[in-house]
């Protein structure tokens, strides 16, 4: 089911069992921050970046050094290298992503991250060395930025993919399609938000971290809540500009987002992720923050 009624996604998600596939990703996958730097195409519908002046590629590759000895003390963790010529390829999760079997490769709304898709070196792991097979939506006219538009239930195979101009419709299906999806809903984001992931995270399959006013109407909340319940937890507008939003589960006791994320995380937020069997992991990335992404979107995960 692909849809936008609530509650037709509501009634099918509500009786979709915990048995579609792990919760959580076997490993994960980085690409470095090289040639870090302002991608002037990005910025025109990304708020969250800084101005040219407040990147420092230095700072952000060390941030980037740290973030991967962090995560793989909890998972495999491979890093790819950059290319000056991708700026914002830090940024692995909107192109390439994984579900069992499968390598699928997302089409980037703007040019400088269409180069990205062209990068043989990732594909040839995945086909050759991983042995998955290859679903290229690159080449096709209908932006799907993948893990950044389509948030993923994998324990449940549900999706919540939010609209923008980095993914309409028809690139909604056939992400829907291609990670093989039981049910997806599809709402509209806020003005002025560019990707689901920024303001929703779902972790383990178990809880939600949503941000009410990054997405337009109540609906998206509803839904959280009715298949959540108390693990449902929303996030503030403060919360939000801080990156909260843009967190990972990689095991089922842990969720990781930046350090600015996590000092920004209220007394009630934090008590309702330990109400949850989360404890929280952060990694100082403020120096990745201002190319208008988190820890969340530095991560690309292998199921």
């Amino acid at each position: 089911m692909l849809t936008r009624d609530a509650d037709a996604f509501l009634a099918v998600a509500r009786g979709c069992a915990p048995d579609f596939g792990p919760a959580t990703a076997r490993a994960a996958f980085l690409v470095a921050p090289d040639g870090f730097g302002l991608a002037a195409e990005s910025a025109s519908d990304n708020r969250y970046m800084a101005a040219a002046e407040a990147f420092d590629a230095a700072r952000a590759s060390a941030q980037h050094r740290e973030l991967q000895r962090a995560l793989a003390a909890e998972a495999p963790t491979i890093c790819f290298p950059g290319d000056p010529a991708t700026p914002d390829a830090v940024f692995p999760n909107n192109v390439f992503a994984t579900a069992p079997g499968r390598l699928i490769v997302g089409r980037m709304r703007h040019p400088v991250r269409q180069r990205e898709a062209l990068r043989q070196d990732i594909r040839r792991c995945f086909r050759e060395q991983l042995g998955r097979e290859e679903i290229d939506l690159s080449t096709q006219p209908h932006p799907c930025e993948l893990t950044g538009a389509l948030v993923i239930d994998r324990a449940r195979g549900l999706g919540f993919c939010g609209l923008s101009e980095r993914c309409d419709e028809v690139g909604a299906g056939l992400m829907h399609a291609a990670f093989g999806l039981r049910a997806t809903l599809l709402f509209d984001l806020a003005p002025g938000e560019y990707h689901t992931n920024v303001v929703l995270a779902l972790l383990a399959g178990r809880a939600a971290l949503y941000c009410p006013d990054g997405v337009a109407g109540d609906d998206v909340a509803r839904v959280l809540r009715a298949l959540y319940g108390p693990h449902a937890i929303a996030l503030s507008s403060e919360e939000r500009g801080a990156f909260a939003g843009n967190a990972i589960a990689l095991t089922d006791d842990t969720v990781w987002m930046s350090a600015t994320a996590d000092a920004a995380l209220a007394p009630a937020t934090r008590m309702a992720l330990q109400e949850a069997g989360f404890a929280v992991r952060a990694v100082r990335l403020d120096a990745i923050e201002a190319a208008g992404g988190s820890l969340r979107c530095c991560v690309g995960e292998i199921f």
